[in-house]
């Protein structure tokens, strides 16, 4: 996995985190919903770049 698709996979996921857990503390399930959202995006963007790594080797 290159340094920076693993970089702005985990950078997804933690902010998709921190959205998630701060929209649902505050009651706002849109934006909860947004964050959830971004965090699946960023594990699907390590999923696939640890598929494509598996390809190569």
């Amino acid at each position: 996995m290159s340094a920076e698709e693993k970089a702005k996979a985990k950078g997804e996921q933690i902010v998709g985190k921190a959205v998630r857990k701060s929209a649902h503390a505050a009651g706002d399930d849109k934006t909860a919903a947004k964050g959830g959202a971004l965090e699946g995006r960023g594990h699907a963007r390590g999923t696939k770049e640890k598929g494509k790594d598996a390809f190569k080797g």
